[in-house]
């Protein structure tokens, strides 16, 4: 009988977190999340209480204990990235870090963007940034998710994965609002600000993004990959497919030059190229085949 795997998650209790989790349970894992302590891992899951952030904390909760892999769902700077090598490195044979787009921000092409763009051994990390400041972060979310990258790819002692994430779409549990966003104002007949170029990007649905995550700690394969669904969107087509819902309301489009634009309206191209994860063995769906679905689901409208 071929012996469980231990698998750390750290932090993602929620959204498709709690899907990842699910699933490595039903596969028979023996799984561990690591979390502050704010919500209980789900049933049948152990639970070690620390801040990520505090090496002493952390060390202390780990205790002897080691990981076939680790999948970290909350690193958003070097800094944080930076704790994790010196933690990990030793205690697990592969670690995951779930990255993002958004580290292609200075990326604008009109083909899909392959790992290649974004090379992380050649990123400058810059430790003395306000790493510590959440509005620093928020506002610079892919320089952080870059620079942490740069961190675990500076060495070859950790194993790792940088699995860049494509927006994620999905269920009735999504808690960023942005559909909400396109829902009130198609109901009310508010105009959607748009970039005058609005661009498409590539999404994935957010049970996907757990299958996927599942599938990269069985895996082998190391460095960045993509994980979108095959496919690209515009606003409007995002926008036809909520109408579908809303009969009575109806979707004006507003083009800026300049300022602040809606959620998934986009000057610069947000399309990633699948292909490494493909010639790795996942098998994505196509955004047109599940975005009813995943509409349906969000705005709790599903079966």
């Amino acid at each position: 009988m071929e012996k469980a795997r231990e698998v750390l998650v750290i932090g993602g209790n929620r959204y498709f977190g709690k899907r990842l989790i699910a699933r490595l349970l039903a596969a028979g894992d023996r799984v561990t999340v690591l979390n502050r302590g704010s919500s209980p891992p789900p049933a049948g899951a152990l639970h070690l209480v620390a801040d990520r952030d505090d090496e002493r904390s952390l060390t202390a909760a780990l205790g002897s204990r080691t990981f076939d892999a680790v999948v970290d769902q909350v690193c958003y700077t070097p800094r944080q990235a930076a704790l994790a090598r010196r933690v990990f490195t030793g205690r697990t044979r592969r670690y995951v870090m779930t990255s993002t787009v958004e580290v292609y921000a200075y990326e604008d092409s009109v083909e899909l963007v392959r790992e290649e763009a974004v090379d992380p051994r050649a990123v400058v990390v810059e430790l003395e940034l306000p790493w510590d400041d959440p509005e620093f972060v928020e506002s610079h979310y892919g320089e952080g998710k870059r620079q942490a990258e740069a961190v675990f790819a500076a060495g070859q002692d950790l194993p790792y994965v940088a699995v860049r994430v494509a927006h994620v779409l999905g269920g009735d549990d999504d808690f960023t609002g942005r559909l909400q966003h396109y829902t009130d104002r198609i109901r009310t007949g508010e105009p959607i600000t748009v970039p005058v170029v609005n661009k498409p990007a590539t999404y994935i649905h957010v049970e996907e993004i757990a299958d996927f995550l599942a599938w990269a700690v069985g895996a082998d394969f190391t460095g960045p990959v993509n994980a979108a669904s095959h496919g690209l969107l515009a606003t409007e087509e995002l926008c036809a497919a909520l109408a579908v819902h809303l009969p009575e309301g109806r979707a004006v489009f507003r083009g800026v030059e300049a300022g602040e634009v809606s959620p998934f309206s986009f000057a610069r191209s947000y399309g990633m190229d699948n292909s490494r994860a493909t010639r790795l063995g996942f098998t994505f769906g196509d955004v047109r085949q599940w975005l009813p679905k995943a509409v349906a689901e969000t705005l709790g409208k599903g079966d």
